[in-house]
């Protein structure tokens, strides 16, 4: 049987995400390896990946190419984006994967665009009549608005830099302390998170709400499962209004007995161990998707009132793991494919010979940052972690 080998970019610390697809792999009964991506050696997902590759920032301008690279040489057939920063650009790549092999699950552009602006979302939801926050942008807020707001980063993530505003004082300090902000009506119900997975036609599969009673870090300390058909309908009334495809999370307050939408992000929640353990197993989903098989929808399929309680736990390594065996040499994107028995020429001047005695997959390939070579341990090819300079 071929293998299904998973990209996650961003591993950082989505043990559980990592976990999650191996176990959906042993489930499915499939080989497969999952291959993890970050720019730090100590992240925690790059320790219980298969393999890690040290990448650039996604504001880098071959990052695309780079994880192409590593698609071609791990025969990558699923690409899981897990940040707001990269959806985008992976969107408007996909056929440059699909040409490697790859799926990509993730939005198509115009939505990431979209989600990734507080107030557009909320524009559009509401323009099509879905329930959204009232939202505003210092240029558009009312002279005396109705307090309490909510204000925060019109881009933004993890809750950083988003503050409730209860007086005209705090207002006017916050306009000018949080960059490009987006002002939104104070929700103050219970607030959820609704779980979605779209095939690639953009049609929900599964839908899981889910309360958010503890929320530390902008991720969900402690939460339960809530079968509520009002979330439920508000997640497919999202669905309709904006084409998704992979994983969705669409956050919401109660305003009465009225769910409202107040953000949307495109991509795996931090909360999602929740979700697959209450019967949704999104990564299995996903497996079965990018497998051709037919996967038909179990809208709200899951054991509801089921309860998470987290805690942190750690890795504890030797300064020589962390420096020297954490990534594994990264492919250098190809900028030109010469005829077999030339070559592949690469970024930077290096050749990667292809011909009859030379796979392009086995080839040697310098190394894509300035590091030490380390001693190889038995089949296994390293570079040093530690950024030169």
């Amino acid at each position: 049987m071929k293998s299904l080998n998973i990209l996650m970019t961003a591993g950082s610390r989505r043990v559980p995400l990592v976990q999650a697809f191996r176990h959906a792999l042993n489930a499915l009964g499939v080989p497969g390896r999952i291959i993890v991506t970050d720019i730090n050696p100590l992240s925690p997902a790059v320790h219980v990946a298969d393999r890690a590759y040290r990448v650039p920032l996604s504001s880098a301008p071959h990052y695309v190419a780079e994880l192409l690279a590593i698609c071609t040489a791990e025969r990558i057939r699923l690409v899981v984006p897990t940040i707001d920063d990269e959806l985008t650009l992976l969107g408007e790549a996909q056929h440059r994967f699909q040409a490697a092999g790859a799926l990509v699950a993730c939005s198509p552009p115009a939505t990431s665009v979209v989600c990734n602006d507080k107030f557009e979302t909320c524009r559009q939801l509401r323009s099509a009549g879905v329930p959204a926050a009232a939202s505003y942008l210092p240029t558009t807020l009312p002279a005396h608005p109705q307090l309490p707001l909510f204000i925060k980063p019109r881009v933004g993530r993890g809750a950083v830099g988003a503050f409730p505003v209860r007086s005209a004082e705090e207002l006017r300090f916050f306009l000018g302390y949080v960059k490009d902000p987006v002002i939104q009506e104070y929700l103050e119900g219970p607030e959820f998170t609704i779980d979605v997975l779209c095939d690639f036609k953009g049609q929900p599969l599964a839908i899981v709400p889910r309360e958010r009673v503890v929320i530390r870090a902008g991720v969900t300390d402690r939460g339960r499962t809530v079968h509520d058909p009002r979330l439920i309908e508000l997640a497919r009334a999202a669905c309709a209004t904006l084409p998704f495809t992979g994983p969705v999370n669409i956050q919401c307050r109660m305003r009465g007995s009225e769910p409202i939408i107040f953000e949307i992000n495109p991509r795996f929640s931090g909360g999602i161990p929740l979700t697959i353990q209450a019967g949704a197993d999104f990564p299995q989903l996903l497996l079965k998707l990018a497998l051709g098989r037919a996967v038909a929808p179990a809208i709200g399929s899951f054991r509801d009132g089921l309860w998470m309680t987290s805690f942190e736990t750690s890795f504890f390594l030797d300064t020589p793991n962390v420096r020297m065996h954490a990534f594994v040499r990264r492919p250098r994107p190809v900028v030109r494919i010469a005829p077999p028995d030339a070559g592949v020429v690469l970024r930077g001047g290096g050749v990667m010979r292809t011909g009859p005695a030379s796979s392009s997959r086995r080839a040697t390939r310098r190394p894509a940052f300035r590091a030490r070579r380390s001693r190889p341990s038995a089949g296994a090819r390293c570079w040093s972690a530690v950024c030169a300079g």
